[in-house]
């Protein structure tokens, strides 16, 4: 058995077996990357789509995506790909090269760099590493969107060459947590890291009877100001969708309401979806 130290998850994989995520195996005795290189999802964004709000507004941002994740959020907004694994995906094949060549073609659009997103990019880490070193070396900007369950070391091993990152906080308590199979202080600990060498925005999609309460969004505001008062907060609107088609969309005074709450203590707190 190979330990794979990539996140919490600590997945135990014996010769052949992929983990959690379903883009790691243990081949050999060596936990690899299996979809270096797939990638599922190519776009040209603006850069509020990821959302960031005060990072080069108004610019483009290319936007890649590959397959698999380290959650299991039954509310996914993009299951098609993140549950999906290498024999499932539809891909093509993408060199770091080719992502570079590519971002700097659209420069002529607007495009000021690489987004990393649509699955959960972290699981991909050495070709988001691979891919982010050559856009930073050719001046410009390497963007993650990323749910922020990733250990340290490889967290820190990235973020030189990471300019902006939209981490989900998909909520404040552990028993939220668990309906997703993560883990709230890995989360909380990437957003701790990551504040500290980037500029980081936070999206909370807020979901009726599961992590809209009053007292929840107080503490989570609190805790994000502790880090930085200025540090934008996004709250999105759910809709039904994946394995949550039963639940009701969220009403639109939840979303003011709690607003209200997390503006005492954070100066930039937005609406989204609505």
């Amino acid at each position: 058995m190979t330990e794979c130290d990539l996140c919490f998850h600590a997945c135990q994989l014996a010769e052949g077996q992929i983990g959690f995520c379903r883009a790691r195996r243990n081949i050999n005795g060596i936990i690899k990357l299996i979809d270096y290189g797939k990638v599922t999802s190519v776009a040209l964004d603006p850069i509020e789509k990821k959302p960031l709000k005060h990072f080069f507004p108004g610019k483009m941002i290319l936007s890649i995506g590959g397959y698999g994740c380290n959650l299991r959020c039954p509310f996914c907004q993009n299951f098609s790909i993140s549950i999906s694994g290498d024999k499932t995906a539809r891909t093509s094949p993408l060199a770091p090269q080719e992502v570079l060549a590519l971002a700097q073609q659209y420069q002529t659009k607007g495009n000021i760099g690489v987004a990393f997103t649509y699955n959960e990019p972290l699981i991909a880490f050495e070709y988001v590493v691979d891919t982010a070193k050559l856009v930073h070396a050719a001046g410009m900007k390497n963007v993650l969107v990323t749910n922020g369950t990733i250990n340290e070391e490889p967290l820190l091993r990235l973020l030189p060459y990471i300019d902006a990152m939209n981490i989900d906080l998909k909520g404040f308590t552990q028993a939220f947590y668990d309906k997703l199979q993560g883990d709230l202080e890995s989360v909380k600990h990437t957003i701790e890291l990551a504040a500290k060498q980037c500029h980081v925005e936070i999206t909370t999609l807020v979901i009726p009877g599961e992590n809209d309460n009053d007292d929840d969004m107080r503490e989570e505001a609190k805790w994000l100001a502790h880090i930085d008062p200025a540090m934008p907060l996004h709250l999105s609107r759910f809709f039904p969708h994946y394995l949550w088609i039963d639940k009701p969309a969220t009403p639109i005074e939840t979303l003011i309401r709690l607003q209200k709450i997390a503006s005492v203590y954070l100066k930039h707190v937005y609406l989204g979806n609505v």
